[in-house]
Protein backbone atom coordinates (compact mmCIF):
# COMPACT_ATOMS: atom_id res chain seq x y z
CA UNK A 1 0.00 0.00 0.00
CA UNK A 2 1.34 3.26 -1.23
CA UNK A 3 1.23 6.98 0.71
CA UNK A 4 -1.11 8.02 -1.09
CA UNK A 5 -5.12 7.35 0.51
CA UNK A 6 -8.64 7.59 -0.73
CA UNK A 7 -9.18 10.62 1.60
CA UNK A 8 -5.78 12.24 -0.38
CA UNK A 9 -6.75 11.53 -3.98
CA UNK A 10 -10.36 13.08 -3.18
CA UNK A 11 -9.12 16.31 -1.83
CA UNK A 12 -6.60 16.71 -4.91
CA UNK A 13 -9.67 15.83 -6.93
CA UNK A 14 -11.72 18.42 -4.76
CA UNK A 15 -9.54 20.97 -4.98
CA UNK A 16 -8.41 21.43 -8.55
CA UNK A 17 -5.19 23.39 -7.49
CA UNK A 18 -2.60 23.04 -5.63
CA UNK A 19 0.81 24.94 -4.72
CA UNK A 20 4.64 23.73 -5.76
CA UNK A 21 7.24 25.16 -3.37
CA UNK A 22 10.74 24.63 -4.51
CA UNK A 23 14.14 26.75 -3.11
CA UNK A 24 15.44 28.97 -6.11
CA UNK A 25 19.58 29.18 -6.34
CA UNK A 26 19.62 32.03 -3.81
CA UNK A 27 18.25 30.35 -1.02
CA UNK A 28 14.82 31.76 -1.66
CA UNK A 29 11.36 30.33 -1.59
CA UNK A 30 9.34 29.47 -5.02
CA UNK A 31 6.01 29.05 -4.93
CA UNK A 32 4.00 28.15 -7.92
CA UNK A 33 0.27 27.09 -8.39
CA UNK A 34 -0.30 24.11 -10.75
CA UNK A 35 -3.97 23.40 -12.17
CA UNK A 36 -2.65 19.82 -13.72
CA UNK A 37 -1.65 18.43 -10.42
CA UNK A 38 -3.13 15.04 -10.31
CA UNK A 39 -2.84 11.60 -8.00
CA UNK A 40 -0.89 9.14 -10.71
CA UNK A 41 -0.90 6.60 -8.34
CA UNK A 42 -0.56 5.36 -4.41
CA UNK A 43 3.14 6.57 -4.08
CA UNK A 44 2.97 9.29 -7.24
CA UNK A 45 1.84 12.94 -8.11
CA UNK A 46 2.08 14.69 -11.59
CA UNK A 47 2.00 17.69 -12.88
CA UNK A 48 2.49 19.67 -16.14
CA UNK A 49 5.43 22.21 -17.21
CA UNK A 50 3.06 24.67 -19.10
CA UNK A 51 4.43 27.89 -18.15
CA UNK A 52 6.66 27.04 -15.19
CA UNK A 53 10.34 28.26 -15.84
CA UNK A 54 11.77 29.00 -12.21
CA UNK A 55 9.63 25.95 -10.63
CA UNK A 56 11.52 23.60 -13.68
CA UNK A 57 14.79 25.26 -13.28
CA UNK A 58 14.79 24.90 -9.58
CA UNK A 59 13.50 20.99 -9.50
CA UNK A 60 16.57 20.51 -12.31
CA UNK A 61 19.04 21.63 -9.57
CA UNK A 62 17.46 20.58 -6.46
CA UNK A 63 14.77 17.88 -7.05
CA UNK A 64 12.66 18.30 -3.72
CA UNK A 65 9.92 20.07 -3.13
CA UNK A 66 6.37 20.26 -1.58
CA UNK A 67 3.29 20.63 -2.32
CA UNK A 68 0.08 22.17 -0.41
CA UNK A 69 -3.12 21.08 -1.33
CA UNK A 70 -6.40 22.52 0.22
CA UNK A 71 -9.90 21.84 -0.01
CA UNK A 72 -10.84 25.36 0.13
CA UNK A 73 -14.68 24.91 1.66
CA UNK A 74 -13.91 22.09 3.68
CA UNK A 75 -10.33 24.00 4.87
CA UNK A 76 -8.42 21.27 5.07
CA UNK A 77 -6.27 19.57 2.72
CA UNK A 78 -2.42 17.70 2.59
CA UNK A 79 1.34 18.75 2.55
CA UNK A 80 3.38 16.28 0.14
CA UNK A 81 6.76 16.55 0.31
CA UNK A 82 9.05 14.70 -2.08
CA UNK A 83 11.08 14.39 -4.98
CA UNK A 84 10.17 15.54 -8.69
CA UNK A 85 11.89 13.66 -12.03
CA UNK A 86 11.23 14.66 -15.69
CA UNK A 87 9.08 12.94 -18.00
CA UNK A 88 9.00 13.73 -21.79
CA UNK A 89 6.11 13.53 -24.42
CA UNK A 90 6.15 10.13 -25.59
CA UNK A 91 6.57 8.22 -22.49
CA UNK A 92 3.74 6.84 -20.23
CA UNK A 93 3.39 9.34 -17.67
CA UNK A 94 3.56 11.97 -19.74
CA UNK A 95 0.96 10.48 -22.41
CA UNK A 96 -1.74 9.84 -19.46
CA UNK A 97 -1.45 13.41 -17.79
CA UNK A 98 -1.42 15.23 -21.37
CA UNK A 99 -4.65 12.67 -22.30
CA UNK A 100 -6.10 14.23 -19.04
CA UNK A 101 -5.55 17.96 -20.05
CA UNK A 102 -7.29 17.74 -23.39
CA UNK A 103 -10.14 15.99 -21.67
CA UNK A 104 -10.89 18.73 -19.57
CA UNK A 105 -9.37 21.45 -20.68
CA UNK A 106 -8.79 20.82 -24.70
CA UNK A 107 -6.68 21.15 -27.46
CA UNK A 108 -4.70 24.44 -27.39
CA UNK A 109 -3.28 24.45 -24.09
CA UNK A 110 0.81 24.07 -23.61
CA UNK A 111 2.31 20.50 -22.37
CA UNK A 112 6.05 21.00 -22.30
CA UNK A 113 7.00 18.01 -20.10
CA UNK A 114 5.46 15.84 -17.37
CA UNK A 115 7.11 16.16 -13.58
CA UNK A 116 6.43 12.87 -11.43
CA UNK A 117 6.74 13.54 -8.00
CA UNK A 118 7.68 10.41 -5.45
CA UNK A 119 5.92 11.44 -2.59
CA UNK A 120 7.86 10.13 1.09
CA UNK A 121 5.68 11.89 3.54
CA UNK A 122 2.42 13.13 3.95
CA UNK A 123 1.18 15.54 7.00
CA UNK A 124 -2.10 16.84 7.48
CA UNK A 125 -3.28 20.57 7.17
CA UNK A 126 -6.25 21.55 9.28
CA UNK A 127 -8.15 24.66 10.16
CA UNK A 128 -7.84 25.80 13.74
CA UNK A 129 -11.71 25.54 13.19
CA UNK A 130 -11.10 21.49 13.82
CA UNK A 131 -8.45 21.76 16.73
CA UNK A 132 -10.02 24.83 18.56
CA UNK A 133 -13.48 24.71 17.27
CA UNK A 134 -14.34 21.16 17.32
CA UNK A 135 -15.75 21.92 13.45
CA UNK A 136 -17.87 19.22 11.50
CA UNK A 137 -16.21 19.05 8.13
CA UNK A 138 -19.85 19.05 6.60
CA UNK A 139 -20.79 22.36 8.74
CA UNK A 140 -17.68 23.90 7.61
CA UNK A 141 -18.31 23.24 3.92
CA UNK A 142 -21.97 24.34 3.81
CA UNK A 143 -21.21 27.95 5.79
CA UNK A 144 -17.95 28.61 3.49
CA UNK A 145 -20.34 27.17 0.10
CA UNK A 146 -22.98 29.97 1.53
CA UNK A 147 -19.81 32.57 2.01
CA UNK A 148 -18.58 32.25 -1.39
CA UNK A 149 -21.53 31.84 -3.32
CA UNK A 150 -20.58 28.19 -4.48
CA UNK A 151 -23.01 25.34 -5.38
CA UNK A 152 -21.70 22.19 -3.46
CA UNK A 153 -24.12 20.00 -5.17
CA UNK A 154 -25.54 18.27 -1.98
Amino acid sequence: MGVIDADMRAVVERAKLGFVATVCDDGSPNLSPKGTLRVYDDDHLVFLNQASPGTVANLRRDPRLEINIVDFLARRGYRFKGTAEFHEPGSAVFEWIHDWLIATQGPGYPAIEAILVTVDRVLPVDSPAYTFGHADEAALRESWARTYGVQTGS
